[in-house]
């Protein structure tokens, strides 16, 4: 294994997302957010080959979301439709969308609108968290379900919208969770408990309202999806960067991994996805473990989740058993910068495919793992490491471009 210098490419890549200043400001449908189709759903992770390829989860989830959409009176017709290409689904990233586990976006869903502060034509979204039970992430195909989302893009989003009176920066939110514990991905209760202290008096009365504020009490992953959408705005800032191996685009669609460069804007390099290394809840179905899926990947890409384990004691005592040898110090090895915003933390950001390549390192994630079944939800949480080969193709594929 040997070091090597960064790149003058990431260099410049690398400082482009140490300037971004990311706000939540506010709700929009897909439809208006990113122009989203009526006809078209998106999923998380790299595409699909083709439909007969779609895993469980995903496909119960774009299934509630076809009925929730309208485009099929039931379950059973809205499965027929996806399967015979009559509804598509594409990358959610592709869309500057980032989406967790099994959770699928419809053009009526609402988004959470994160922009750059500094440049406001910067933009990327996510659905709003779906908290415990039948949430979208987990791939359920189930009444609960569907009534869930009409919740969730109903009620709830009326309040949350009325709350955001002025925009909400959300990078103190995260060194608030840090300082506190979190890790930004697979732990952020205290960061989800500082946004909740923002917005939750701003909810007014009423039963609507009250509901809301248990739901942000119950639900500790709340700002896990507005982060996400900050780590994708933040690297956002770095594509277009001719030659740079910076890692801006993550996730995993439960079959295959993917990751893009800066350098190779809006171009996935895909392998297959195992699942990840973990516990699971019921030992009797260890066997059905999904591989890695969401679009949370990106968090991590970034340099929290489980790159930043070392701020996290929870996580370190639930996840240690399941890291390689050396994990806490994968973020000196692998991330090219500290942030200085979370200084002095010494929080190292910006995953370089090139340090992959050279150290012989994989990266670290932080993932739930699903029921590939699509039958149970969530099973248990892991670490995954995407394939060191993914990283190798994806600088193959840079050299060949530039």
């Amino acid at each position: 294994m040997t070091e090597s210098p960064i790149h003058p490419a990431d260099t410049d890549a690398i400082s482009r997302v140490l300037e971004v200043e990311p706000v939540w400001l506010g709700l929009r449908p897909a439809a208006e957010a990113v122009g989203l189709d009526r006809q078209t759903l998106l999923h998380a992770g790299p595409a699909f080959t083709d439909p007969g390829a779609i895993c469980r989860p995903v496909l119960n989830s774009a299934v509630v979301a076809a009925v929730y959409e309208g485009l099929a009176p039931d379950f059973e017709q809205a499965e027929r439709m996806i399967l015979g290409g009559d509804v598509t689904l594409r990358p959610a990233q592709d869309y500057g969308v980032v989406t967790p586990l099994a959770a699928v976006v419809s053009a009526s869903m609402n988004l959470q609108v994160v922009a750059d502060m500094r440049h406001d034509s910067r933009v990327a979204h996510a659905p709003i968290n779906g908290g415990s039970g039948p949430a979208p992430r987990l791939g359920l195909r189930t009444p609960e379900a569907l009534e869930h989302i009409r919740w969730l893009n109903g009620p709830l989003a009326e309040v949350l919208a009325r709350a955001l009176e002025e925009p909400i920066r959300l990078i103190p939110l995260a060194r608030q969770g840090l300082e506190g514990g979190d890790d930004g991905h697979g732990r952020t209760p205290v960061a989800t408990a500082a946004l909740a202290g923002l917005i939750a008096p701003r909810f007014g009365p009423g039963e609507t309202a009250d509901r809301a504020r248990t739901f942000l009490d119950q639900g500790p992953s709340f700002f896990l999806n507005l982060w996400m959408a900050a780590c994708k705005c933040m690297l956002m800032a770095a594509d277009g960067v001719a030659a740079s191996g910076l890692v801006t685009a993550a996730g995993g669609n439960g079959v295959e991994t993917g990751i893009g460069l800066a350098g190779l804007p809006g171009q996935w390099v895909a392998a297959a996805a195992e699942p990840p290394r973990g516990s699971i809840d019921d030992p009797a179905l260890a066997g059905r473990a999904l591989g890695a899926i969401g679009d949370s990947a990106i968090v991590d890409a970034l340099g929290f989740g489980a790159m930043a384990m070392s701020f996290a004691p929870e996580q370190q005592k639930a996840l240690m058993p399941f890291m390689p040898e050396g994990g806490l110090a994968l973020p000196g090895l692998l991330l090219m910068s500290e942030h200085p915003a979370f200084h002095p933390l010494t929080l190292h950001v910006g995953l370089s495919a090139r340090a992959v390549a050279a150290t012989g390192r994989r990266p670290v994630v932080s993932l739930g793992i699903l029921d590939r079944d699509g039958q149970a939800g969530r099973l248990g949480g892991g670490i995954y490491q995407p394939p060191q080969g993914l990283f190798e193709a994806a600088l193959e594929a840079l050299d060949a471009a530039t």
